[in-house]
């Protein structure tokens, strides 16, 4: 699957890998990902408010974010942070206050090269039927608008 700019994978049965190159260093790409003051204005396809964002950056710190889809249905989303190498590499764990599919394992990288930046996400679902349930509610689609958000802020940012 290939939009806008993104890549998206099955390697194995139980993940998905997302892949993008954006246009601003890892350090900014890093911040945008971790910071809710930034992570408010992207996170989410057009139309999507977030409207709780708590982060505790650290190694076994807890995040929450709650994002409202257009017509107010809100969705909940919540994990620990496994490990953290600012700004190349994210591990945390994640699930969903309203689905019990189970928890996912979020690998994010982040590698630089002549200040551009690879993002890859490779999320490891807990079972071939939930990353296919996932796969099939939109991720593409979903995806592709929020990493084009998420790029947006990147460029106005360097401005």
């Amino acid at each position: 699957m290939d939009r806008s700019n993104l890549t998206i994978t099955t390697p194995t049965d139980r993940e998905v890998v997302l892949t993008r190159v954006f246009d601003a260093t890892a350090e900014l790409v890093f911040k945008a990902l971790t910071e809710p003051e930034l992570l408010k204005r992207w996170y989410g396809p057009r139309g999507w408010e977030m409207v709780v964002c708590d982060i505790d950056l650290r190694v076994g710190g807890k995040w929450r974010i709650v994002s409202r889809k257009p017509g107010g249905k809100e969705i909940g989303q919540f994990g620990v942070y496994n490990e953290i190498v600012r700004p190349t590499r994210i591990v945390n764990s994640e699930a969903w206050e309203d689905w019990d599919a189970g928890e996912t394992l979020v690998t994010t990288t982040l590698n630089e090269k002549d200040g551009k930046t690879i993002f890859k996400s490779t999320i490891l679902f807990p079972s071939k039927e939930t990353r296919d349930t996932v796969v099939k509610s939109g991720l593409e689609h979903g995806a592709a608008e929020t990493y084009d958000r998420l790029a947006q802020l990147l460029a106005n940012a360097k401005r």
